[in-house]
């Protein structure tokens, strides 16, 4: 293509349009470079970027070393190589397994539909390990769950280092009627804690898609090749623990396809799966009247996810967070005597079509009889499904419908749900509002929440409500029945282009909460402080005043809260937070102060060797205002991953109560993974758990499982 050609197009109106516009040129070549970290002679043929910016710790700033970025295709895939400057004694090079990344990195990001909202992202470190996610929203979250096929390397000189990477056309999708995708690279300095971007975005907001340059197309448009058909066997062998002191051993096959008929849709399918946890949840201590949540770790129900989640969730941000109406843990629940709900099969669909995007989801689980207060129950067979669809509108904004659904011979639960978000670069508008059912009883209840985020100030606005007939208690994680909330937030922010300081941060705001089950409004209002200082570390201190009732007692609820994190070297980090409050001890049945410390510390002690440890203390008090209880829970782990992607974990999770002098619990695990060929794993995993009963510890589980799972790729 001509160069005067070539700037008209960057200069042209798109769907990338902005005020400034950022251009790479790709070219399509014969012979593909080899991916092994040297810089072939083909390279010298394709153009280049190196005008990098910092986004921290100086905004704006020239980067401290010179980053150089190439990008070129051949029919089959892109390719990109990443030359970073450096001295060698400078680059932090630490070895990881897939996802689990560290040191020098950088990243390459494709916008491959056009849509200004989601993105692949590829990052390498400079020891060679990889990382891939989807970024979603207008980079506002991320998904790592998310597993590409893809191909890397990396090299380190005693100038810098290089590093290459090969991504196949037909392990991602896109839209192959577009001249251009969006683009972006970063590099991260782990020495400095520097963060590099190719393209410039506002300090206030952060990366976001829709600012994204372009990679244009020369004379080339990539297409599907082959049938992007993936099989997964699983072998399965579990040793479990028997009251009896002996062990069951049960040997069990799976099988997992992942089939891309079209760059545009994806289907996932599972039979018999076996979801052995390779950890336990952790502890969760809880005073509340509300269930305890927990996260989702099942790849199944992870992998593609995103489009069954509600608009509006923000990582940079937290203030406001949608209501989970698809909580895909109540699919082969944990029943009271610690069994499992066995999972048959499940299948699941998502795809784009321009800027429509859609999502369909089965899963059948299996009768199962457990041990409940001295008597049998059983939980009936099940069919669990969900379908989603959502369209783009305005830009990055979106709409979209959900339903969720549980189907039993004794009866039907399940929800739909409407929902959405408006966004601009620097703020986000977001709500829902869903309709239940259970046989012919049903109810109302909505969420809602807006966040700013500028250059001078902070605003965020959050409200839902929930009518007490609202049961998705099958399918979604609403504890908090006939409920109404609201509260918001604003105040002046300062950001500082030098010096140890770099941004403060000051708010205030109202809040109110009603419950049915109280019959009345708790009022009050809270102010916070946060400070962030340029070598990465930084406080958020806030208080809180509420008049409240609980259980027929009205109170004032008030509490002091501390978050801290350190980051200010590549080897180690840590984070420490807790308060103090008065408040209703609903696990105790009476009101007094709570006070709860948690903290955590991560050391690399070498390239090959990390070991760290979570440390938490909840201190119950009583109505006299003295110490009912100290409960401690840590949980100490060790780390090696003598080469990448191979790593040995080891990890135990103990409860000590302060007055009994004893402990209470002790969970402990060992995990070897082998991530020996892309998505192709090797598992073995221990895990025992100890509980008191009466005077002593016993074993209450205690199991064995290899797994073995291999990727056939057509």
């Amino acid at each position: 293509m001509k160069k005067g050609l070539f700037i008209a197009m960057c200069m042209a109106g798109s769907l990338f349009a902005r005020e400034s516009q950022t251009c790479l040129n790709l070219m399509k070549m014969t012979q593909s470079p080899i991916i092994d970290g040297i810089i072939d002679p083909v390279w010298s043929q394709v153009d280049s970027v190196s005008d990098f910016i910092q986004q921290y710790p100086y905004y704006g700033a020239e980067p401290s070393c010179k980053t150089v970025a190439r990008v070129l295709t051949t029919d089959d895939a892109l390719y990109s190589l990443i030359v970073c400057y450096d001295d060698r004694d400078h680059i932090q090079t630490i070895n990881g397994k897939l996802d689990n990344i560290s040191g020098d990195v950088v990243g390459l990001m494709l916008d491959t539909f056009g849509n200004q909202s989601t993105a692949y992202q590829f990052a390498v470190s400079a020891s060679g390990v990889r990382s891939d996610c989807r970024l979603l929203d207008d980079a506002r979250n991320s998904d790592y769950t998310w597993d590409g096929i893809w191909f890397a390397d990396a090299r380190v000189y005693s100038w810098g280092y290089v590093v290459e990477m090969e991504i196949p056309y037909k392990s991602i999708q896109y839209d192959d009627q577009l001249l251009y995708w969006g683009l972006d690279f970063n590099r991260w300095i782990a020495g400095n804690r520097e963060d590099l971007y190719w393209c410039s975005y506002e300090e206030s907001e952060g990366q976001r898609i829709s600012k994204f340059g372009q990679l244009v197309f020369n004379g080339f448009r990539p297409t599907v090749r082959g049938m992007q058909l993936e099989i997964y066997p699983v072998g399965i062998t579990k040793a479990e623990y028997q009251d009896d002191r002996t062990y069951q051993v049960s040997p069990n096959i799976g099988l997992d396809i992942l089939y891309n008929p079209s760059p545009k849709l994806a289907f996932q399918f599972t039979a018999n799966p076996e979801f052995a946890q390779i950890e336990a949840d952790p502890f969760a201590f809880n005073i509340s009247r509300y269930e305890t949540y927990f996260s989702e770790r099942r790849p199944f129900f992870t992998e593609g996810n995103e489009i069954f989640m509600a608009a509006g969730r923000q990582q940079n941000m937290g203030f406001y967070r949608p209501v989970e109406f698809f909580y895909s843990r109540r699919i082969g629940k944990k029943l009271p005597d610690g069994s499992e709900v066995p999972i048959w099969a499940g299948a699941k669909t998502f795809g784009r079509i321009r800027e429509w995007e859609y999502g369909g989801f089965l899963a059948v689980t299996g009768e199962k009889e457990y041990t409940m207060d001295g008597s049998t129950h059983r939980e009936e067979k099940a069919l669990f499904s969900s379908v989603r669809l959502k369209r783009q509108i305005m830009g990055n904004s979106s709409v979209g419908i959900l339903y969720v659904g549980k189907h039993t011979a004794i009866g039907d639960n399940g929800l739909i749900d409407i929902d959405g978000a408006f966004r601009g670069s620097n703020w986000q508008l977001a709500y829902q509002l869903a309709r239940s059912y259970r046989g012919n009883r049903g109810d109302f209840a909505g969420s809602a929440g807006f966040t700013m985020i500028s250059e001078s100030a902070i605003v965020g606005i959050r409200g839902n409500f929930f009518g007490d007939q609202f049961d998705v208690d099958d399918v979604g994680f609403v504890p908090r029945k006939g409920t109404a909330c609201f509260s918001g937030l604003a105040g002046p922010r300062w950001y500082f282009n030098d010096g140890y300081i770099s941004a403060i941060l000051f708010y205030a705001g109202p809040y109110f909460n009603y419950e049915k089950v109280d019959a009345f409004t708790d009022y009050g209002g809270f102010v916070g402080f946060n400070m962030q200082f340029r070598n990465n570390w930084g406080y958020e201190v806030n208080c809180e005043l509420v008049r409240s009732k609980d259980q027929d007692i009205v109170f004032d609820y008030y509490s002091a809260n501390l978050s801290s994190w350190f980051n200010v070297n590549p080897r180690w980090h840590a984070n420490l937070y807790g308060g103090y409050c008065k408040t209703y001890n609903f696990a105790r049945d009476y009101l007094a102060f709570y006070s709860w410390w948690n903290g955590y510390i991560g050391w690399q002690i070498a390239s090959a060797l990390q070991v760290g440890s979570s440390i938490s203390t909840f201190v119950e008090g009583n109505p006299e205002g003295e110490i009912e209880e100290v409960t401690y829970n840590t949980r100490p782990f060790i780390s090696a991953t003598p080469v990448n992607n191979l790593n040995v974990r080891v990890y135990v999770d103990n409860v000590f109560m302060h007055f009994t002098g004893k402990l209470e619990q002790i969970v402990g695990g060992i995990l070897f993974s082998y991530n020996f060929s892309p998505k192709s794993w090797i598992y073995f995993a221990i895990n025992e758990v100890k509980d008191r009963v009466a005077d002593r510890l016993q074993v209450q589980n205690r199991a064995a499982v290899f797994k073995l799972k291999y990727l056939y790729y057509m």
